[in-house]
């Protein structure tokens, strides 16, 4: 990579008018100066594409047309992606303070890396210093993907070349096309990454994959499927038994 790599980040977003500014001035606030900020909007018809627009020295590029879901939409951002290490950052996410990508470079540049993970919070969307979850990284290991357990995927950054070498999002998944691409990564793929304990990002509770029961089944679903696909062994036991974890991390908190 060139002595300041370029991070392209990207957003997907739709009717997203109530949180993505947040989203937009966490890019915007970051003090590392090579960044390509890219935005994929699913023609909203909130204010989302107003908010946007007022913002032409943010963000790098816009495209706003139909989509077949989140990861199609995120495949669009990294096919447009031209930098050497992607992010993915949700519109109704944002990085904690400044320096996160500045850190994020510093990993790469001194870890030869593929990869890197780090940790992330969940909270109130009315209360946005009310910590309800901490998403650590800090035990991560390659047999978690067994128990259905994955790296938080906003915390993911990847030199973009692995998406060339590996592929992309696989859009036949409804909620879990992360865990996949994760699990075809690091475990199939044998990707070297490294983990930053930091937290990074603020995530604000009531993601797909945490909404109600249903999308809770078809997670499970999905992540057996994923495994299965990509040489991980494992069972619907082990599959549900990562809401132990779960638990624990709705009391844990950062130190």
């Amino acid at each position: 990579m060139n002595i300041l790599p370029k991070i392209s980040l990207i957003t997907v977003s739709f009717n997203s008018g109530s949180t993505i500014e947040d989203t937009i001035k966490s890019v915007a606030n970051q003090n590392y100066p090579n960044i390509e900020y890219i935005v994929v909007d699913g023609l909203s018809t909130d204010n989302t594409l107003d908010i946007l627009k007022s913002y032409p020295d943010v963000v790098s590029k816009v495209i706003s047309e139909k989509d077949s879901g989140i990861y199609d939409a995120m495949n669009k951002g990294i096919m447009l992606a031209t930098g050497d290490v992607v992010g993915i950052l949700n519109a109704d996410d944002f990085y904690v303070d400044e320096n996160v990508i500045t850190k994020v470079v510093q990993a790469f540049v001194i870890n030869p890396i593929d990869a890197l993970i780090a940790d992330l919070v969940y909270v109130r969307p009315e209360k946005l210093d009310k910590i309800v979850r901490y998403y650590s990284s800090a035990n991560f290991a390659l047999d978690k993907f067994e128990s259905g357990w994955m790296p938080p995927h906003p915390t993911f950054f990847v030199k973009r070349k692995c998406y060339d070498n590996f592929g992309l999002y696989k859009t036949d998944y409804k909620i879990a096309a992360d865990f996949e691409l994760l699990a075809r990564f690091m475990v199939k793929n044998h990707i070297s990454y490294h983990y930053l304990p930091e937290v990074i990002i603020k995530m604000r509770t009531g993601g797909a994959s945490t909404k109600n029961l249903r999308s809770n089944l078809i997670l499970n679903r999905e992540i057996v499927r994923a495994c299965a696909e990509n040489d991980i062994m494992t069972n619907y036991f082990k599959v549900y038994s990562k809401y132990l974890t779960k638990l624990f991390q709705l009391v844990c908190r950062p130190r």
